[in-house]
């Protein structure tokens, strides 16, 4: 990558760390000032305090409990909770929101359906919001095992929901579209089968790039905007994206790996958008971003201009880099091969002070990872860099011991929800949370597992994927634990648990009002976890989502 980029792409971050807002239209616009009374707020502080009200100034928790003598800003909004329950904003560890921001059409999420009835309402609800004639989109982030029918809606079943706008669904059991998105492929030269479908690999490829190329700049604010509203309304105030593989075509690679599917972004401008939503004060959720870089030379060139030209923590409270993820070259762990470069790599990474995670999905990977580690540590210790290792379905107890003695900890992941079945679950949570690493909850979601974090706490507490089958037997956790890794353990993989995953004096002013009380299994069962969402989202001392009415 050319010096003048990556000067730019600093030049971009400043902009974002020292840009000034418009004068405020009236004296209370922009206020980060909230009173919450009269509910049950649960602070995930170490004491598991629970007290029934908070007070946020300037974005900062400045009370927990009765304010007795707190001085309130005439700008205070007072919300009467009227005996609801309070969390803390959820953080999750590792997504992909950017890619997520960044789909082509208007993005719609199916991963809460569970028959193809589900999925039309959802469809339905969405044309509403968008253009006659303009395109919605599905891609990842479901699984035919989570409907009833467990199979693909038919092309009469897609009409019904979507007669005006043409549709492109992409995931676990297939491609289908619509017939509007059906008569708008074949004049492309796409072959769609009578029956809606459209072949995966080269033809879905095709379809995709189509969508991209007439994709704008506007379209991608707008679909990122999408996002964060999305998460917004689960409860998610932080965002920790691990990047993307990078797209062919992409200038200035210097040899590294390339990948076209819908998990390819451009590495030098995937990020514009979030950065134009930050300038223009419009977004909603926090982000923290990890590079992902895929070197293939021995000298590792991306990785090395990365980090020689960015800087570690830069940015504000609502956008900043963080670390280097989920990739620090490329990852070629095919039959009996490591990559070779990975120990250089590493090395470079921890030289220069960065947080690092590491993506794997066997024990092999586990061990090779941790070995590395181990050999790093003994140059640079690592112990203070916030070192992990992310998803491990396989992960055992050896080789978490042997990466708590250096420091490292785990970000443990339940995309098997989605995909996994009887003897192919994981990752085994109560091994984990019994070593003592330290551990922490994300979904890793845009494309093989879902955003929503109460199926990933679902699926923690009950071992069942979106089937209902049992395949994490005896790796069950308590629901509190399950919900302490999405909030109050995960500040640690940022350097920012002064800040972030419990409401306590100091911190940021983030939370998160739930549709029931998830505490009292009375209430809540476990199925019913997975309907649970936010009632009313407060991030930086802003409601970013509310659908609270007076009353219970």
């Amino acid at each position: 990558m050319t010096g003048r980029k990556h000067f730019g792409f600093l030049v971009m971050l400043i902009s974002v760390a020292t840009h000034t807002s418009v004068f405020a239209q009236t004296p209370c616009a922009g206020s980060r000032d909230l009173r919450l009374i009269n509910g049950r707020i649960h602070t995930m502080d170490k004491k598991d305090s629970v007290v029934p009200e908070v007070t946020i100034q300037e974005g900062i928790f400045a009370a927990v409990g009765k304010a007795a003598n707190l001085r309130l800003n005439p700008c205070t909004k007072v919300i009467d909770l009227s005996g609801r329950t309070v969390v803390p904003g959820l953080v999750d560890n590792h997504n992909h929101i950017v890619l997520l921001g960044m789909r082509p059409g208007h993005d719609v999420r199916l991963e809460t359906a569970a028959s193809i009835a589900e999925v039309q309402a959802i469809l339905k609800a969405k044309a509403k919001t968008v253009p006659p004639g303009a395109f919605i989109t599905t891609l990842g982030d479901w699984n035919i095992k989570q409907f009833a029918e467990k199979r693909l809606p038919t092309l009469a079943e897609l009409d019904e929901a979507l007669p005006n706008h043409p549709y492109l669904m992409n995931g676990g059991g297939g491609t289908v579209t619509n017939s509007p998105g059906k008569t708008f492929f074949e004049g492309r030269g796409i072959v769609v089968s009578p029956a809606g479908a459209i072949a995966n690999g080269p033809p879905f490829l095709a379809a995709l790039n189509l969508l991209r190329a007439i994709q704008t700049f506007e379209d991608m604010k707008r679909g990122t905007l999408d996002a964060m509203t999305y998460t917004a309304s689960m409860g998610l105030t932080t965002n920790v994206d691990m990047g993307a593989f990078t797209i062919p075509g992409t200038p200035d690679m210097q040899d590294a790996a390339i990948a076209d599917n819908v998990e390819s972004l451009n590495p030098w401008t995937m990020y514009d958008a979030f950065m134009a939503l930050h300038r223009e004060r419009k977004l909603t959720t926090r982000l923290r971003i990890f590079f992902l870089t895929q070197d293939t030379r021995p000298d590792v060139p991306i990785l090395k201009q990365r980090l020689l030209n960015s800087f570690p923590n830069f940015g504000d409270d609502m956008l900043k880099t963080a670390g280097i993820g989920e990739f620090a070259a490329a990852w070629r762990f095919q039959a009996g091969n490591t990559p070779t470069n990975y120990e250089t790599a590493l090395q470079l990474v921890a030289k220069q002070g960065w947080a690092f995670q590491q993506h794997t999905l066997s024990l092999a990977e586990d061990q090779f990872t941790t070995s590395t580690f181990e050999k790093v540590n003994a140059v640079t210790p690592i112990a203070d860099l916030r070192w992990s290792i992310g998803h491990v379905p396989r992960i055992d107890r050896p080789t978490l011991d042997r990466l708590k003695a250096i420091g490292a900890g785990v970000a443990v992941h339940g995309w098997l929800y989605l995909s996994g079945s009887p003897g192919n679950g994981g990752p085994p949570f109560r091994t984990i949370l019994d070593s003592g690493i330290h551990v922490g909850a994300g979904s890793d979601a845009a494309a093989v597992s879902v955003f929503d974090p109460w199926l990933e706490i679902y699926y923690m507490v009950t071992g069942k994927n979106s089937a209902g089958e049992l395949i994490n037997d005896g790796q069950q956790i308590p629901r509190m634990d399950a919900l302490r890794l999405y909030t109050a353990a995960n500040g640690w993989f940022l350097h920012e648990e002064d800040k972030l995953g419990t409401i306590e004096p100091g911190k940021l002013g983030d939370l998160v009002v739930l549709s029931d009380d998830f505490f009292d299994p009375r209430k809540v069962s476990d199925e019913a976890i997975k309907k649970l969402k936010s009632v009313l989202t407060v991030v930086d001392g802003k409601v970013v989502h509310n659908e609270m009415t007076q009353g219970r």
